[in-house]
């Protein structure tokens, strides 16, 4: 394990790399001793440190390495778990900018969108159906502040779970009105399809994804509350995001969901579009 002084040395490399869109070299290269706690004490330093300091607030979480395939590449059993926050908040019909990243992607996936907050240890898949007001088609961005996408399970969950954006689409179905361990999605740039999913990889059962992050957050004082996305994990491969890319994901039962990017990226420091302040204000 890595002691206060170097966790936070590497939060402060994680920050610099995103703010200047400076990729890193591996944690795990640097200090070979991290491990999963330290990588979670990581993202939590930066987390508090852009919510005090940034005016940003935490909109939700996502789940990463929900997919089997995912755990048995990263050496895990378990899937990881990152914050989203309001500046991550992405408009549909708003192009969004890619100078804001060092590498993106996209993945498709449902969300969840809560009612009232979820109970923590011990937290059911009825608790997370009976507290969800609606799912939501969304698109999430993906980046990594990690050089060439090579990461470990270090990286991802001190990176916050390669976190970048958020999109969701019009439709809000109540679970009562859908089995969202059941939604096919297919994905189209432009008008090619580039892949196709159904939410049933997600853990069998997305709703059992946001269950476990309900009971594994919990350990580290966190809750899910009122008014929080979550986003479960992708039903899809991960996709390369270009200048100019159109993107929109088709989801059974469900509707559409859409995101464009701008056509040319804007030098670091320049504002960008397609990102709007929202969600509730929680302490960690």
């Amino acid at each position: 394990m890595l002691d206060p002084a170097r966790r936070a040395e590497a939060a402060e490399l994680l920050r610099a790399a995103q703010r200047d869109r400076a990729p890193v070299d591996p944690l795990a290269t640097i200090w070979p001793e991290i491990d999963a706690t330290d990588a979670y004490e990581i993202q939590l330093l930066n987390i508090r440190e852009r919510v005090r300091n940034e005016n940003v607030t935490v909109h939700g979480h996502k789940v990463g390495l929900s997919a089997t395939v995912m755990q048995q590449m990263m050496g895990v059993d378990e899937p990881d778990y990152g914050h989203l926050l309001s500046d991550m908040v992405l408009t549909e019909g708003t192009p969004v900018d890619l100078g804001r990243y060092c590498q993106p992607r996209i993945e498709v996936e449902i969300g969840y969108v809560l009612g009232r907050s979820l109970p923590g240890e011990g937290c059911t898949t009825a608790d997370v159906l009976a507290a969800t007001e609606y799912v939501v088609p969304s698109i999430e961005l993906i980046d990594s502040r990690i050089k060439d996408w090579k990461i470990g399970i270090a990286d991802t969950i001190a990176d916050n779970a390669s976190s970048a954006g958020v999109l969701l689409g019009a439709a809000r179905v109540r679970p009562a009105d859908l089995d969202p361990a059941d939604v096919a999605a297919v994905l189209y740039r432009g008008d090619e399809e580039i892949a196709r999913g159904n939410t049933s990889a997600v853990l069998g059962d997305p709703t059992e994804a946001v269950a476990w992050l309900a009971r594994k957050v919990a350990s580290y004082g966190v809750r899910l509350e009122a008014g929080h996305v979550v986003l479960p994990g992708s039903c899809t491969r991960a996709v390369d995001v270009r200048p100019g890319d159109e993107f929109r994901a088709e989801f059974a039962g469900l509707g559409p969901v859409s995101i464009a990017f701008l056509r040319a990226e804007r030098p670091p420091g320049v504002h960008s579009t397609g990102h709007r302040r929202a969600g509730n204000r929680i302490r960690h």
